[in-house]
């Protein structure tokens, strides 16, 4: 076989999948992510493995694959990547989303930074590695899901609970939002590492009240009541819990930055941290933001039932306390069911593993420093957790100084530099070499 380069093979991957439409709205109703499997299933043949395309449904398709290690009678280790991307309105865009064009030094399009990026980093080191006759020093599972941006019904989920015999022996996972850095100075970067995840509570509200004339008198009014409720959810000030990560992210990013840190006053700051205070603020407590309403369907008449939808997020450990202070707020005579429920994650940032991380992303750039962070939202890992495996966010990607990198997440114009996927094929081929 003819050795490939990774660095070389990495920004066509990204664009080929990018141009694959693999759009996710949450209803089941787009175009999947067989395409998408299909293509990375291709890919891994060519360098001799057998992937399996498992499809939970109709063209909802996840792609599975071992690669033997040298020593298999070690843990293996899980590396995750998802296929779908969030919906866009191309018109926003200033080149197209599923165009995937290389301009300016990066690579355009939807799920160029969630998380084509990794998804194409990982392919190419893998089949750099194995043209090469190079195996990691245990057994790797990959893992290319559906359905990550609707909680993995159908992917990650779905794999944990009916497959769980292909991820046997797996103790520790890679995957998404984490190990991009984050500019000091021009000498100096952090990298944030994933180590935990806020837990999700996506909750429907709903009042029954009295229907009635708009006319006429009514202490029954069910939007009232519902107003009311929704009210003090959103404006509810929810009290600081530094978690173990968030504490240990707050010290060496002090440091680091060389500023006064108070964990009496956390958010003082967090406020100095630029770009970063927006990602992080969410991770010092939990969070609750009203994000539908729904009642009546004529201007005269009083409905008997009004509805209301909540995206709740709560840190490690204050589950039961988030739950606690909602029903408070709610009042008597309103009710919540979930649309969505899942854990929270959390790890220590400590062990080979992590050095692992950290030594490779060192030997590519002397001046990084590896940080845990809390996500304040949700990835596959929640599901592979489940099944006993200690995971983090490790896409590793020097990026420069100036770019937002962090808010390009579901957002308009998501890019990656192609020098940064070349940088974390490398770091990706180091730490697989320590893993």
């Amino acid at each position: 076989m003819t050795a490939l380069n990774g660095e070389d093979e990495v920004a066509g991957l990204c664009r080929d999948l990018i141009r694959i439409d693999s759009t996710n709205a949450g209803d089941n109703s787009g175009p999947g992510e067989r395409a998408a499997a299909e293509y990375v299933a291709g890919k891994l043949a060519e360098v001799g493995l057998e992937p399996q395309i498992l499809e939970s449904d109709s063209r909802r398709a996840n792609v599975i694959a071992r690669i033997e290690g040298e020593d298999s009678s070690r843990d293996a280790l899980l590396l995750h990547g998802h296929l779908d991307v969030v919906p866009f309105d191309a018109g926003d865009w200033t080149h197209h989303p599923l165009g995937g064009e290389i301009a300016d030094g990066c690579v355009w399009g939807r799920g160029a930074v969630d998380m084509k990026n990794m998804d194409a980093m990982i392919l190419a080191v893998v089949r750099q590695r194995l043209s090469e006759g190079r195996r990691p020093p245990r057994d790797v599972v990959l893992a290319f899901t559906a359905d990550e941006e609707a909680g993995g019904t159908y992917g990650a989920q779905w794999l944990a609970d009916k497959h769980k015999d292909l991820f046997d022996g797996c103790t520790e996972a890679i995957g998404e939002v984490g190990g991009f850095s984050v500019s000091i100075d021009e000498a100096r970067r952090l990298y944030l590492i994933e180590a935990a995840e806020k837990g999700i509570a996506w909750m429907r509200l709903t009042v029954s009240g009295r229907a009635g004339h708009g006319s006429m008198l009514n202490g029954e009014n069910a939007i009232t009541e519902l107003a009311e409720a929704v009210g003090r959810i959103g404006r509810y000030d929810w009290p600081v819990r530094l978690t173990q990560t968030v504490r240990t992210f707050l010290t060496e990013t002090s440091k680091a930055l060389e500023l006064e840190l108070d964990l009496d006053d956390a958010e003082a700051t967090v406020a100095k941290l630029g770009p970063l205070a927006r990602m992080i603020g969410a991770t010092l407590r939990n969070t609750a933001n009203p994000t539908m309403l729904q009642g009546g369907y004529k201007a005269n008449v009083i409905p008997q039932t009004a509805t209301a939808h909540v995206d709740g997020r709560f840190l490690p450990g204050y589950e039961d306390e988030f739950f606690q202070t909602i029903d408070e707020l709610l009042g008597p005579n309103v009710t919540r069911e979930f649309v969505y429920h899942d854990i929270a994650v959390e790890t220590g940032f400590d062990g080979p593993l992590v050095r692992a991380m950290a030594d490779a992303l060192l030997a590519e750039d002397p001046g990084a420093l590896a940080v845990p962070y809390t996500l304040s939202g949700g990835t596959d890992l929640k599901a592979f957790s489940r099944l006993g495996m200690r995971g983090f966010g490790f896409a590793p990607l020097k990026l420069p100084a100036d770019l937002d990198f962090s808010g390009m997440f579901h957002g308009v114009d998501e890019r990656v530099p192609v020098d940064s996927l070349r940088f974390g094929v490398r770091v990706l081929d180091r730490f697989l070499d320590g893993c």
